[in-house]
């Protein structure tokens, strides 16, 4: 709830943890705490591991819209509010983990929509990080991070096979974890 006398009395922290549960009442409802937030000048971080990927069946059999999706939501809703009323963009932290089915499209998401804004660029549009060139492009209001395990570090050490897993703990797809770490490297 915005109150009046909220710049006299600022938040009592920076950032604020938060989480999110995999069902759409909750999504939702972080995207709206996360707009009180940043309207307050302070920072939003949560770890998005919980909701299911794309790869993963609904509890009525449809698809899963996945994580991509949703995160393009919240990115564009950190885009439209200023944190604290001033011309600086929203502060957020969106994290991973790196067993989730979609980490692989998370650490590319950056990467993609930044050569999207540089053809954009090149087309003749203007560079600077609040040109519609980037306002045409998700992902840039929010920093990234994958949460890594000392599981997935073991495994790396072996030049094993990593694998990546539903919400239920079934393994749905197995990678390199030396590409994977390379990915992260590159982006």
């Amino acid at each position: 709830v915005f109150k009046a006398d909220v710049f006299e009395r600022p938040q009592v922290s920076a950032c604020f943890i938060q989480s999110v549960h995999d069902d759409l009442d909750s999504i939702f409802e972080l995207v709206k705490n996360e707009s009180i937030v940043f309207t307050y000048g302070s920072g939003s971080g949560t770890n998005f591991s919980e909701l299911r990927s794309k790869y993963e069946k609904l509890k009525g059999g449809g698809a899963s819209s996945g994580v991509i999706a949703f995160l393009e939501v919240f990115d564009r809703a950190a885009g439209s509010i200023k944190s604290g009323g001033t011309t600086r963009r929203a502060a957020k932290m969106v994290i991973l983990d790196i067993d989730h089915p979609e980490v692989e499209d998370f650490i590319e998401w950056k990467v993609r929509e930044e050569r999207k804004a540089q053809i954009l660029i090149k087309g003749g549009l203007e560079s600077h990080f609040e040109s519609e060139a980037y306002r045409t492009v998700s992902g840039q209001n929010s920093n990234n991070s994958i949460r890594v395990t000392d599981d997935f570090i073991k495994v790396l050490e072996k030049k094993g096979e990593w694998n990546l897993k539903s919400k239920s703990g079934q393994s749905l797809k197995s990678v390199s974890a030396e590409a994977l770490w390379a990915k992260i490297a590159t982006a």
